[in-house]
């Protein structure tokens, strides 16, 4: 018989047991160090605490999947609303909640679907929380769209290992990252140890650069959809004020974005330019990055496997960097980054001042 909407579910106790044998058999990969212990998974559902950072299109699956992997203590933090454009891909949401926290509401979607869940939001700024918020989680899972803001909790992260009298880390202190992204149908994952394995800082040349066009081009010669959006939005926008009181364009406001709609196609009309549309409006202005679901899916995937694997000791976490493409058929490559030493010369340096 099957149950009906709103019965309660008795979960039989061995909902794991498929689990458990990854934890109580070494595998081809298994830690050198690795002891089965039945009482591990136990362990890793009630005690570990992770940081989730982000709450898109990445978030909302490591979401999903490390509360369905029994992870209770799960906090997640994110300090966008929802939009229209987030709900082909950001499954938590519905259309009554656009205009809501992101945070708060896929905390409350997890809570109430997932039993045992206790997922913690916090609707802020990463940089609002201090370092002992930081110190308290034993994993932080990234699932950002900005650099500056992984460039910002690498920092807090790295800044939290403390070092023994001989310069070795202590172990107790050091709080690994894993760090997701994706762009279309290409997307990364990585597992970073603060200060012992390549970071945010160590490759920053993997990042693509920020796309600005120059502004003699905008103003002049435009050839492009983007050159008219952009006319509007840094040369049109001050001069005219449309909004008086309101001087800063908001992306999220669907009253600024139709206004810089309507007059970049007047523009592009004199130019003879097409291919303005609303979305690529909102997109040029709020510099979004083309988001596909089936790569967040993928690659957040590969970020919940590496906390169960870091969580647990069942196997060698990723070492240390993969890339993974859907472009022309499925390939993914890791292979190890390389590793700066600045961090190792202000360890070195606080080491001889003290």
């Amino acid at each position: 018989m099957g149950s009906k909407a709103g019965d309660s579910v008795d979960i039989p106790p061995e909902r794991h047991a498929h689990v458990r044998k990854l934890l109580e058999r070494p595998g081809p990969f298994t830690h050198p160090e690795f002891e089965p212990s039945k009482e591990a998974f136990d362990g890793f559902s009630s005690i570990v605490r992770v940081l989730i950072v982000g709450a898109g299109g990445l978030g909302c699956e490591l979401l999903k999947n490390l509360s369905l992997l029994g992870v209770k203590q799960l906090h997640v933090i994110d300090m966008d609303t929802i939009d229209i454009s987030n709900l082909n891909r950001q499954f938590l949401f519905r259309m009554t909640d656009v205009g809501s926290s992101k945070s708060e509401t896929a905390s409350k979607f997890i809570n109430g679907r997932v039993q045992g869940a206790q997922v913690v939001a916090h609707h802020c700024k990463i940089q609002d929380k201090d370092s002992e918020f930081y110190r308290s989680f034993h994993v932080i899972v990234c699932g950002l769209d900005s650099i500056v803001a992984r460039r910002w909790l690498n920092s807090m992260v790295c800044s939290l290992v403390e070092y023994n009298e001989d310069g070795s880390v202590k172990e107790e202190t050091l709080i690994p990252i894993i760090d997701g992204g994706t762009e279309g149908f290409k997307g990364n994952a990585r597992v970073i140890m603060p200060t012992m394995s390549p970071c945010i800082e160590c490759t920053l040349d993997l990042y693509p650069p920020q796309v600005n066009f120059p502004l003699c081009t905008i103003a002049n010669t435009p050839r492009l959809p983007e050159h008219c959006i952009e006319y509007v939005r840094i040369l049109q926008w001050p001069k005219d004020n449309p909004f008086e009181t309101e001087t800063a364009i908001d992306g999220d406001d669907p009253n600024h974005i139709n206004w810089i709609y309507e007059k970049s196609l007047e523009r592009a009309s004199q130019f003879g330019i097409t291919g303005v549309t609303y979305r690529l409006t909102q997109g040029v202005v709020k510099r979004i990055i083309p988001a596909v679901a089936s790569t967040n899916a993928v690659i957040a995937a590969a970020c919940a496997t590496e906390v169960f694997k870091l969580a647990t000791s069942c196997s060698i976490p990723m070492d240390n960097y993969m890339v993974f493409s859907d472009v022309e058929g499925i390939y993914t490559y890791t292979y190890k980054a390389e590793k700066k030493v600045r961090y190792d010369h202000y360890r070195l340096f606080s080491l001889n001042s003290s």
